[in-house]
């Protein structure tokens, strides 16, 4: 699905999506990825949700992120609950979402003009 055309010469905004990648500032992308409004860390070694750790999160803490929205896929899918109140605890918000409705959420937060990291399993 093609999203909505922005001004993206200043941030990073998913321009599109489908099943196994995503769009970002026409860009395609098939590897899990962080996207920031100011930064795009490609190839997140990430294989499952199963598998995220704290440790997968920590090297945001200097972007200071208000919230991340973390894709899960095709399908909705929670990490452990332990995962999401350690992130809690570093004074970040987190949602859990299908990739999909992740792309569509952070895309309307950064107009919003919020502090988003959108953590993506492609």
């Amino acid at each position: 699905m093609k999203l909505h055309l922005a001004n993206f010469s200043h941030q990073y905004i998913f321009t599109g999506y489908g099943d196994g990648y995503v769009v970002i500032n026409q860009i395609r992308y098939e590897k899990n990825l962080i996207v920031l409004p100011d930064k795009l860390i490609e190839n997140w070694p990430v294989i499952s949700v199963s598998e995220l750790e704290i440790q997968h999160f920590e090297h945001l803490l200097p972007q200071a992120p208000e919230i991340i929205v973390l894709g899960t896929g095709i399908s909705h899918k929670f990490p452990h609950h332990s995962l999401l109140s350690q992130v809690a605890k570093m004074g970040v918000g987190i949602e859990v979402m299908d990739t999909k409705a992740c792309c569509r959420t952070y895309n309307i937060l950064v107009e919003e003009g919020r502090r988003v990291a959108a953590a993506l399993l492609i």
